[in-house]
């Protein structure tokens, strides 16, 4: 959060800045959005930061635009056609077919034909137009609740403005920076309904499968634009979003609005999984720091690990097992529904960014070296 916070501190002297800056990092930024990933045999070997399952097919993406398919359980990749050459930082399928993934310079990428050939559908740049549009419309409608108020309303609603205008402000001096924000996860219901989160606060929704984008920013309690890390949805068909500073939001009518939840914890959540159970969540994070609810977040339980490193990712097999996976090697399991996990550290300490369940008890995992078949533990096969 360093330049959000330098930014409200030196106020126009940042946008004027960031005006300085401009030239150079849009030429770049727009350089590798046109590029389209270079084909390589090193994809499976390079840093991966997500994947997931289209019907039998293993899709995973990472750095340089790379996104690679599995059909035969992860022995063998293929590399997919992608029009960027961004760092790509989330996958989702909605259907068998049809997939979305996300990335920085807020690109959101869609397939469908599971995961061999990409389409652009957003860029950093269209993104930040929609929140644009959203800010000035309530700001418009706060101007004319202002003028209908009576003298005590006045007050706070002139407070409300200011925070509107100031945002609105920022937003329109990153424009003028290029598309520098990141999108951090996505989600899909179906081959039309989905969402994807991101860096200070993005939230965006579409309802037709990408063809159009609505800002869903201010949908959400979060007025300081906290990085938004991770979105699912859990047994039972709540949708949860956790983040920055212990930021958790939960909706119940399919992500129509949202209720802000009592946070156990002030520092960032990465991730975010259901057990299996219906209303049940796991949210875990920074230091590995991991909480319980039973009851779509009201309340919370920590629950013990002895790795104490910072948690990326999970998942839950078909058995119940549920994986989490994070830096320095760590592979965490529980064999009880997430009321406590046995920690286990690779050899090679390199961070682990997701992991797939295999059929049996492997496991694939994805991360700082590529990719990697392994046992229920995290142990490399012999």
């Amino acid at each position: 959060m360093a330049k959000r916070l330098m930014c409200n501190t030196l106020g126009a002297a940042c946008v004027g800045l960031s005006m300085a800056m401009a030239a150079p990092s849009v030429l770049a930024l727009a350089d590798i959005i046109e590029t389209p990933a270079r084909p390589t045999d090193l994809a499976p070997e390079s840093l991966l930061t997500d994947a997931d399952r289209a019907g039998d097919r293993i899709v995973a993406v990472g750095e340089r635009g790379h996104i690679i398919f599995s059909d035969n359980g992860g022995v063998s990749w293929t590399q997919g056609n992608v029009p960027v050459s961004v760092t790509l930082t989330g996958v989702d399928f909605g259907t068998e077919t049809h997939g979305w993934a996300v990335g920085h310079s807020g690109v959101v990428l869609h397939s469908e034909d599971a995961g061999e050939t990409w389409d652009l559908q957003l860029t950093g740049v269209d993104s930040a137009k929609l929140a644009i549009d959203t800010r000035q419309e309530e700001i418009d409608a706060m101007e004319m609740r202002i003028e209908e108020a009576s003298e005590e309303e006045v007050g706070d609603l002139e407070w409300a403005l200011e925070d509107l205008n100031f945002s609105l402000t920022n937003m329109q001096a990153d424009l003028e920076v290029g598309p520098v924000n990141p999108l951090l996860d996505v989600w899909f219901e179906n081959e039309s309904h989905g969402f994807v989160v991101g860096a200070y606060g993005m939230f965006l929704r579409t309802t037709d499968g990408g063809k159009n984008w609505k800002d869903m920013g201010l949908q959400l309690d979060n007025p300081r634009g906290y990085h938004l890390n991770g979105i699912t949805q859990i047994t039972g068909g709540a949708l949860v979003i956790v983040g920055e500073a212990g930021q958790i939001f939960v909706s119940v009518d399919g992500g129509d609005t949202w209720e802000k939840r009592e946070s156990p914890y002030e520092g960032s959540l990465f991730g975010t999984l259901g057990t299996g159970n219906v209303n049940e969540v796991l949210a875990f994070g920074l230091r590995g720091n991991t909480f319980i609810s039973t009851d779509l977040g009201r309340s919370w339980k920590a629950v013990p690990n002895e790795g104490g490193t910072t948690l990326n990712d999970g998942a839950v097999s078909d058995d119940g097992r549920i994986t989490l996976v994070g830096n320095s090697g760590a592979v965490l399991m529980s064999t009880n529904g997430g009321e406590s996990f046995r920690p286990y550290f690779r050899d090679d300490r390199e961070g682990v960014m997701d992991v797939v369940p295999l059929s049996g008890t492997d496991l694939l995992l994805v991360g700082e070296g590529g990719l990697e078949i392994t046992d229920v533990r995290g142990k490399d096969k012999q």
